[in-house]
């Protein structure tokens, strides 16, 4: 399993990094603003998106190639109980998007309310994920 989540970790930087390249190619060659998925993404979009994609791209090199897994230390099981804490803000904040049907606008798109499905699902797999690892670490 944990060979699992490194090599998961491994794939999740390299599309991040092909995010980042798209994301400049498309600027360059002048086809924003782009409709995709019912999203209109503009150039003043790019650089929030790349400073986001930086910081995950960090964190998941960090679990793929320099975390041992199980956890040893008390400073990485903090680190995990720390990330798990942050991974549970954001899945309870899409829920409550979810429940109160809260529009969300960033540069004047309407972000769709359905995406906050998977940001239930994927925020909320990752903190149980990162308190686990960290309660295992801890035995």
């Amino acid at each position: 399993m944990h060979h699992t989540l490194r090599e998961i970790a491994k794939v999740g930087v390299g599309l991040l990094i092909a995010d980042i390249i798209c994301g400049l190619w498309l600027s360059s060659a002048g086809l924003f603003p782009l409709t995709l998925l019912g999203i209109t993404w503009s150039a003043s979009m790019l650089v929030p998106g790349i400073v986001f994609d930086l910081a995950l791209i960090l964190l998941l090199a960090h679990c793929g190639w320099g975390m041992k897994l199980p956890i040893s230390s008390p400073s990485e099981r903090w680190l995990l109980i720390f990330v798990g804490l942050i991974f549970l803000a954001v899945a309870l904040l899409h829920l409550v998007r979810l429940m109160f049907g809260i529009e969300i606008i960033l540069s004047g798109a309407v972000i769709p309310l359905w995406l906050s499905w998977f940001g239930v699902i994927i925020a909320g797999y990752l903190s149980y994920s990162s308190f686990h690892f960290a309660r295992r670490g801890r035995q």
